[in-house]
């Protein structure tokens, strides 16, 4: 895929030299950048000389001098200019072979690239990664990188992955170290395969890596109602038993869904560090409460205001948590709403995943003068959800007032609302 312009930031060089949105950069001082990472290393000099196809055909080339490491100010379409390294996995627990025809076509997208991974912290199985995919890394020392480990035990990560490459984990996990590129790892627990002993052996392994793995998310495998065969979720049981094992090493972390199974509190900030996998589910919640708990909350609205948290069943923990502190407020009316997701299944519940439909659904019926919905129900920067459907839509067929915040691991857009109907 060509290096395709988005957007020109203002005020930027870019938008002072009129590039624009559907142009495409060509070359950097004649070099084609393959990738954000030559972009951003090609852009570093301070005199260079840039060519750009503009949306009409037309060839422009450009010599501009600017301060060294300066940014162009140019959002392109992908990070990655070239062909995607594609996922060469049949992971027994992929989300993707487990969704229904009709989805955007992004949705079915496997990837497994270690671009995406350093750029915008997607995991990678590293069972692609090639000689010159290491050479690469370690002469530009990229990192740190995202690392879907899930067991390293070799024989079982082969079975997990059905793919022979699989086996060299630890091998490609030794080569980070040796190179000191640091990265995360991830787990995807999958009961009765890499859970209690092999959890442990895993975990043991990453330790023997020391500095060069920053923290470890270990998240529960999710089920949706359109798997072909038979896979086991976490319950009460097997959540206590992965947070107790978890909690003998360093850095390594629950996600908050095996909090809510064991039926635990959230733990505090202090346990998640510097939360480094909010991504991954792991600390969004206590980020969520810790964000609501810095706000100075009005005692009186001058006129009576209802609202409704419609999150997702995850999430209801915190919100209920918010809902109580917010019904304080004198003529302040809040409920909380979870929206189970029948059209996964009841396994999923997580925010993302939430369709038009399970909304319109659960919020038909509810009385309030706004329904908050977190952005990260919708495709990032469009107004859709992920079966296509609009939110202008909902709002046509619910007659509802919905209002969406754009930050998913914050309430400081409610509170503002709220504080907009003070005395």
């Amino acid at each position: 895929m060509p290096a395709l312009i988005n957007s020109v930031l203002e005020n930027s060089i870019a938008e002072e030299l009129k590039i624009q949105q559907g142009d495409e950069l060509l070359s950097i001082d004649d070099i084609t950048p393959q990738d954000m990472i030559d972009y951003n290393y090609l852009c570093k000099n301070e005199l260079i000389t840039i060519k750009i196809k503009k949306k009409n055909g037309e060839i422009e080339e450009i010599e501009l001098e600017k301060d060294f490491d300066e940014d162009l100010g140019i959002v392109f379409e992908s990070a990655v200019f070239n062909k995607i390294k594609p996922c060469l996995n049949k992971c027994i627990f992929c989300f993707v072979d487990q969704q229904p025809k009709g989805l955007r076509k992004s949705l079915y997208v496997k990837d497994d690239d270690y671009r995406l991974s350093y750029l915008q912290g997607t995991y990678i199985t590293t069972t692609n990664l090639s000689e010159n995919d290491k050479k690469r890394i370690a002469n530009m020392h990229l990192g740190p990188f995202y690392i879907s480990v899930h067991t390293t035990n070799p024989d079982l990560r082969v079975k997990m992955l059905k793919n022979p490459n699989a086996a060299m984990i630890m091998e490609n996990l030794k080569w980070f170290k040796k190179h000191e590129i640091p990265f995360h790892a991830q787990i995807v627990l999958c009961p009765d395969y890499n859970d209690g002993k092999e959890l442990e052996r895993t975990l043991k392994d990453l330790h023997s890596l020391g500095k060069c793995v920053l923290s470890v998310a270990i998240v529960p495998v999710g089920v949706t109602k359109y798997r072909k065969t038979a896979l086991k979720t976490i319950d009460k049981k097997i959540a206590i038993e992965t947070i107790k094992i978890a909690n003998k090493y360093k850095n390594v972390y629950c996600s908050d869904e095996f909090f809510i199974k064991a039926e635990m509190p959230i733990p505090e900030s202090s346990y998640y560090g510097n939360f480094s996998q909010l991504d991954d589910g792991v600390g969004s919640l206590r980020t969520l409460i810790d964000d609501f708990n810095t706000f100075e909350l009005p005692k009186r609205l001058k006129s009576h205001l209802k609202l409704n948290f419609a999150c997702s069943v995850a999430a209801k923990t915190a919100f209920e948590y918010i809902t109580k502190k917010l019904n304080e407020i004198e003529n302040l009316e809040v409920s909380v709403t979870p929206v189970i997701s029948k059209y996964w299944g009841n396994e999923i519940t997580v925010a993302g995943l939430i369709t038009s439909k399970d909304l319109t659904e659960t919020v038909k019926n509810i009385e309030a003068d706004y329904i908050v919905v977190p952005a990260v129900m919708l495709k990032p920067y469009t107004n859709l959800f992920l079966d296509g459907v609009s939110i202008d839509e909902i709002i046509k067929q619910t007659g509802k007032n919905f209002y969406i915040t754009h930050n998913n691991y914050s309430v400081e857009e409610v509170i503002e609302l709220i504080k907009s109907y003070k005395d």
